[in-house]
């Protein structure tokens, strides 16, 4: 399959992170989400319903990376990959959760994790 809908950038403040600082003070995270699904329908018929309403799976992901306090992106990514992968219609999905301010002491431009989940 190669349609796909993607959102990158979605910009979340959170509480992630081993350290106690992390937990304490958060930081913001970034999200790209690729879904992998069948868009034939949804072009023909001009309608919402019949694809991936992308707004409303952004605030869902804003939510679960807000939500709930993790100490690895590893596993916020797989939380979020589960809430792109509810929707029975998206056959793959990939997400990239970035920590651009990773408590490290080289200097980097960003860290980040990215799962890829299929049905």
């Amino acid at each position: 399959m190669t349609d796909r809908i993607a959102v990158r950038g979605i910009e979340v403040f959170a509480y992630h992170g081993v350290l106690e600082s992390e937990k304490e003070h958060g930081q913001l995270f970034s999200v790209d989400v690729e879904m992998e699904l069948d868009l034939s329908t949804a072009a023909g018929s001009d309608h919402l319903g019949d694809t991936v309403d992308y707004g409303a799976l952004t605030e869902q992901v804003a939510e679960t990376v807000s939500g709930e306090r993790w100490n690895l992106i590893e596993r916020v990514a797989e939380r979020v990959a589960g809430v792109v992968m509810a929707d029975e219609r998206v056959r793959a999905a990939t997400v990239t959760i970035h920590k651009p301010q990773a408590p490290i002491e080289v200097p980097f431009r960003d860290v980040a994790v990215t799962v890829h989940r299929t049905r």
